[in-house]
């Protein structure tokens, strides 16, 4: 018994010993008492809950030689064979990898002979969704009407997949997953008779990780004795389960309540060039920012954080509106970060979408008219183009000559700042071209909906997504992306990120292009570039 791993060493040998699962322990005990076992169970539940240790206590409570109406003695012969796995009587099977119509048939044959030793020929089958629809169906009628002196365990973690033919022929019990304390008193009786000094938070993680699982956790406590031997502290923890406990975590869930975008970036990427993980550092962030929603609500009971954690997380609920915090805990929830190719983006693109969400920024695009669909059939081949907002131009009209994309388009943009008025007045644009013009601007959001299928799954549309972002087209028929945040224009302006932007904005217009990228420093930028290219303001329209 000494070589055995801990969840083996350590599986309840008395319905007493099924830790978290009163409600199934309690009801086969009064069967027991009552001598009305049924012939056939069902335990369903997460892995780990004690499904399996429940029927073989089953097995042992219906054979056992001293009691037989109740909690085994766990010490007559027949107690001692099932509980060393010797018995022949107590039948295990995986249907796993006994799943078809052949092992079945063969179990239906052996039904019918009588027990060797024990009263009761018991079958445990686990895994029991895991058998074909044809080895279910050869199963159903055994089931039915058995040999009463043959009792059916059935075992699964996916009840919903059970033939519903073969659920109604059995008692079913819901195992519910080991709540944290009943887990923690559990470990530390382990830790306890196998002489482990472990730290109480330490235990407390070891518990929390195993997301009620106490097969997990005993595992998990084997690891790090082995590991660590018989001291164990909560940095050791830490270390071997990969959480960072990096207080940039907490920091990062500060700003994003306070919608700090410039801190936020940098700590994310001084996060990123540190190596950290940041599955794991996403999923404690997440973690605070789940601390500040049930804070918000009133919930904080639910919380398992130092005093001095719920402190600072009540002040940063209180400066943080609900909607704020919802829409942070949905985005930073949601992430995926399975790929290793621009890391950091998603949880970039995520604070800067929870930022302007706060702010009021995002707002929904309207739905083009039916007529305006699809774009490219209705675009007229420009002549020149135009500021269309709230700024009017005038001047000498020009015929512009389409212009071909080059292979880096418009990566050399800088903020551009104010410029004189050019001695010559720019050209109006006609107004086939304006309505262009307007329609780039005001219905960006199906531009990129209605992206070419080539460039759907690059991280440039990704960037286009998101908020701060408007395009103008200028004199030369150059359309401009003005950005308002610095860190999307640098992104947006990598050569790969370019040619999908200048791909999808030219198959919106109908022809080639050029892109640049500005940096919004002011309100008045797009005129600023306007009237570098040679646009004269002549109204401003008040609002």
């Amino acid at each position: 018994m000494d070589s055995q791993v801990f969840y083996r060493k350590w599986r309840p040998q008395t319905l007493a010993d099924v830790v978290g699962q009163e409600q199934v322990t309690r009801t086969l005990l009064n069967a027991l008492g009552s001598s009305r076992v049924s012939h056939a169970y069902l335990f369903c539940g997460p892995r780990g809950t004690g499904k399996t240790s429940t029927g073989r206590i089953l097995s042992k409570a219906v054979n056992c030689l001293n009691n037989g109406k109740g909690e085994p003695c766990n010490e007559c012969d027949i107690c001692r064979a099932i509980t060393e796995g010797r018995a022949l009587d107590i039948i295990e099977i995986d249907a796993a990898s006994n799943r078809g119509i052949d092992e079945i048939r063969e179990l239906r044959e052996r039904v019918n002979y009588a027990p060797g030793q024990a009263k009761y020929k018991v079958y445990i089958i686990d895994e029991v969704h895991m058998l074909t629809k044809e080895a279910s169906n050869a199963l159903l009628k055994t089931l039915e009407e058995p040999p009463p002196s043959v009792i059916f365990v059935l075992a699964t973690t996916e009840a919903h997949k059970v033939l519903p033919t073969i659920m109604s022929r059995c008692q079913r019990f819901d195992f519910r997953r080991v709540n944290q304390d009943d887990m923690i008193s559990k470990l530390n009786r382990i830790c306890k008779a196998e002489g482990i000094k472990m730290e109480t938070e330490a235990v407390r993680l070891v518990a929390r990780s195993s997301a009620g699982s106490l097969r997990d956790a005993e595992n998990l406590l084997e690891q790090l004795t082995t590991f660590y031997g018989s001291e164990i502290s909560l940095p050791q923890v830490q270390s071997v389960l990969g959480i960072t406990s990096d207080k940039r975590a907490k920091e990062l869930a500060g700003y994003i309540a306070k919608g700090d975008i410039t801190y936020g970036m940098k700590t994310i990427n001084a996060v990123s060039s540190e190596g950290l993980d940041l599955k794991q550092f996403n999923r404690e962030l997440v973690a605070y920012l789940r601390g500040l929603l049930l804070i918000k609500n009133g919930c904080q009971d639910s919380l398992d954080f130092t005093a001095e954690e719920l402190a600072e997380l009540k002040e940063l609920a209180a400066g943080a509106s609900q909607e704020h915090i919802l829409k942070a805990v949905k985005l930073f929830g949601h992430l995926d970060l399975g790929s290793d190719n621009y890391a950091t983006l998603p949880l970039e693109l995520a604070l800067v979408d929870c930022a302007l969400a706060s702010s009021g920024e995002t707002v929904p695009f309207p739905k083009p008219a039916e007529s305006d669909k699809p774009f490219m059939e209705k675009a007229p081949k420009p002549k020149a183009a135009s500021l269309s907002r709230k700024k009017k131009v005038e001047g000498k009209t020009e015929q512009p000559e389409d212009v071909p994309i080059p292979e880096e388009a418009g990566t050399d943009a800088e903020t551009l700042e104010p410029s004189s008025l050019p001695a010559e007045p720019a050209g109006t644009a006609s107004p086939e071209v304006s309505d262009r013009v307007e329609q780039l601007e005001s219905n960006w959001k199906q531009v990129i909906e209605q992206a070419p299928e080539s460039t759907r799954r690059t991280p440039a549309i990704a960037i286009l997504r998101s908020a701060g972002i408007k395009p103008v087209v200028s004199e030369d028929g150059t359309v401009i992306l003005a950005f308002k945040y610095p860190y999307l224009k640098d992104k947006i302006e990598e050569t790969e990120n370019m040619k999908v932007t200048t791909e999808i904005i030219s198959s919106f217009l109908g022809y080639a292009c050029r892109v640049r990228c500005v940096y919004e420093s002011d309100n008045n930028h797009l005129v600023q570039e306007a009237q570098r290219l040679g646009a004269k303001i002549i109204d401003v329209e008040e609002k």
